[in-house]
């Protein structure tokens, strides 16, 4: 079976992250963060990456596209998403969760047309977000170190290999037509990338160390998203002076290559 866009840059990005550990990475002494040299690395050709093509790209798709027709991908997109939100929520136990989950997908696939009018969110149907990783996370399995993958940006190790599942899962990739799976896999790229203007105003002006503070506010992110909300403290939150702030900027650190990745 011939591999989609997203599979063939998962595979290339697992390819350059062993050949980077195996050179010797520059190691820093945070324990989150051991090869914190080779992530600024791979984060500088991801930003840069952004700047060159898929930023510029998604800047276009807003001046051509009305918001309406925005939020109509958006929703599409989402729609598919919530079907293996629902598998999530069914694997971590969550049984009342996962109904609502398919409850939302039978009812904007059919009265939001193919899931184009998020009907469901009118009617009060809560949404949720769910993934692999966090199933790994709900089962036990550790964090482990902090990665930027190239192409697909912040992880844990965890993460990491919740990617591997989520593109396997993923039914824009399963597409037999090779023209409209890659076309739907850089559309939805693109969409995504758009949502994430407003936050990024946000990242521009509070950050000093745009790496520090995307991979402070993924973590934090995550951790949320595992402990639905409440997760238990740690110490480092209550001498963390900092934790306040980048709380403000929760959806940046989900960048244009680590959320086209997870739906």
């Amino acid at each position: 079976m011939k591999k989609s866009i997203a599979q063939r840059l998962a595979i290339l990005s697992l390819m350059m992250l062993v050949a980077g550990l195996q050179a010797g990475c520059a190691t820093s002494g945070n324990p989150k963060d051991p090869i914190e040299g080779f992530n600024r690395a791979m984060f500088a050709f991801n930003d840069g990456l952004d700047k060159a093509v898929i930023k510029p790209v998604a800047q276009g798709y807003v001046a051509v596209l009305p918001q309406q027709a925005r939020n109509g991908v958006s929703n599409f997109f989402a729609n598919i998403g919530d079907v293996f939100i629902a598998v999530n929520n069914l694997l971590q136990g969550k049984v009342p969760e996962a109904i609502n989950d398919f409850g939302r997908v039978m009812v904007n696939t059919s009265l939001g047309v193919l899931g184009f009018m998020d009907v469901a969110s009118d009617l009060g149907v809560e949404k949720h977000e769910e993934d692999f990783g966090q199933t790994l996370g709900w089962w036990g399995v550790g964090d482990g170190p902090y990665l930027v993958l190239p192409f697909f940006g912040s992880r844990t190790t965890r993460d990491a290999f919740g990617l591997v599942l989520d593109l396997k899962a993923d039914p824009v990739a399963h597409l037999h037509d090779i023209a409209e799976r890659n076309s739907m896999v850089v559309t939805r790229t693109v969409d995504l990338r758009s949502q994430l203007f407003p936050a990024e105003k946000i990242l521009d002006e509070a950050a000093l160390d745009r790496y520090a503070y995307l991979r402070d506010a993924y973590l934090q992110r995550r951790r949320s998203l595992i402990y639905d909300g409440n997760p238990p403290r740690e110490k480092e939150d209550v001498s963390d002076a900092g934790s306040a702030d980048r709380a403000a900027a929760p959806a940046v650190a989900t960048t244009a290559f680590t959320t086209a990745a997870r739906e």
